[in-house]
């Protein structure tokens, strides 16, 4: 069983179990136990600080509901992640499970949210488009976008480029697969034509033998298919191998250290993400620009300036859809605490409709479970360690 040791720290205020034990359990006693098991360490740790930073921003109440919110590290491990989850259900007794920071530790905790009935929301993409909603997808809900909607986006804006020729380089697990899958069905019938494929380890420190066979091949655009910091791996690696043409890279590198690992190399460097990196460069009329700005203003006047990033706030979001659902579940007259509740709060996430969030409005159904669609996502542009928005693509 995983460490609770330091890689544990709990917020909010816990209800006495004499007063439980006497008086029926009103709203105004209620506590939510919300587990979270992320990636504080490891590969992905630039998507774990961020999501566990948020956390000590997020309320510690809603409707007279106390919120406790259990946060164990997995180290970007499935094994540790599916371990993290286990515990969490069978010795905290949590009603949510939000987590985890990538798409393999995810994925690894499917089986064990059905076999536990505990409904999760993952701060990472694993849901596909037409994926039908049953067995253990019952139970996963994603408040990130779905790698299919930012696909084609990204293939509309490499459209716009004029790009003829794609190079791809991507993990070498199923992040990368991922991409590889939904690009080489996107740009069917765009005149977009795959020349080579690289794959590299998300713990490899060099990919110098993969950024040469791309310049090689000489491609218009390069995708790379990546996250967190060894996102930057293969971007300085194509820049100092002498690449000039496009490089596209994934909302798993939309995150300000990224930028500030790259230097230089990242300018130009266009992804497509959630709308909260450039929040206040949205239109007015955009229903996601006052909660993202919410989310960046706050999380920004703690962190510092420049300092937000996506995974930080699909934690905010993933934290806000469990509000928005836990009055809709204690209408059912379900405790929180026990299998009826956490089957309502299954039930009431997945009746979420109009909701809109720092990363997009969220709507989901019987037949959707992935986060905001294609529409909420925006085009963005690597400069001098900012991101510039960029609705002409």
């Amino acid at each position: 069983m995983h460490n609770r040791g330091m890689g544990t720290w709990l917020l909010g205020a816990t209800m006495a179990a004499a007063l439980a034990a006497v008086v029926p359990l009103s709203a105004s006693a209620a506590e939510v136990k919300i587990g979270v098991t992320i990636s504080q360490t490891g590969p992905a740790a630039s998507l774990g600080i961020p999501e566990a930073q948020t956390l000590t921003l997020v309320p510690k109440e809603v409707d007279g509901v106390k919120l406790k919110y259990i946060v164990l590290d997995d180290a970007t491990n499935p094994t540790h992640a599916v371990q993290n989850f286990q515990q969490l259900t069978s010795d905290d007794g949590v009603d949510v499970v939000l987590g985890s920071s990538t798409t393999p530790t995810s994925l690894a905790m499917l089986n064990t949210a059905e076999k536990t009935k505990t409904p999760m929301i993952t701060i990472a993409p694993f849901l596909h488009a037409g994926e039908a909603i049953k067995g253990p997808l019952k139970w996963a809900f994603q408040s990130p976008q779905r790698i299919g909607s930012m696909a084609k986006l990204t293939v509309e804006a490499m459209r716009k480029q004029h790009v003829k020729t794609l190079g791809f380089i991507g993990f070498s697990d199923a992040y990368g697969q991922d991409w590889l899958d939904v690009m080489r069905r996107d740009i069917e019938g765009t005149g977009i034509k795959l020349v080579d494929v690289e794959r590299f380890a998300r713990n490899d420190t060099s990919v110098t033998g993969q950024a040469l066979k791309l310049v090689a091949a000489n491609p218009d655009a390069i995708l790379i298919a990546a996250s967190s910091s060894p996102s930057v791996l293969p971007q300085q690696a194509l820049k100092r191998s002498g690449y000039k043409g496009h490089i596209y890279q994934t909302f798993g590198s939309a995150n300000t250290s990224v930028l500030n690992l790259c230097g230089a190399d990242c300018n130009g460097m266009l992804l497509a993400a959630g709308p909260v990196l450039v929040a206040e460069q949205l239109e007015q009329s955009n229903p996601v620009r006052k909660p993202a700005m919410e989310y960046k203003t706050l999380y920004e006047d703690k962190y510092g300036k420049n300092t937000v990033s996506e995974f930080g706030s699909n934690m905010w979001d993933s934290v806000h859809l469990v509000m928005h659902a836990i009055p809709v579940a204690l209408k059912t007259g379900a405790k929180p605490g026990t299998e009826q509740f956490r089957v309502a709060m299954r039930d009431a996430i997945e009746a979420t409709h109009d909701l809109p969030l720092s990363g997009g409005v969220f709507n989901f159904s019987p037949t959707y479970h992935s986060g905001p669609n294609q529409h909420d996502a925006v085009m963005l542009e690597a400069v001098d360690g900012h991101w510039k928005y960029r609705p002409d693509l």
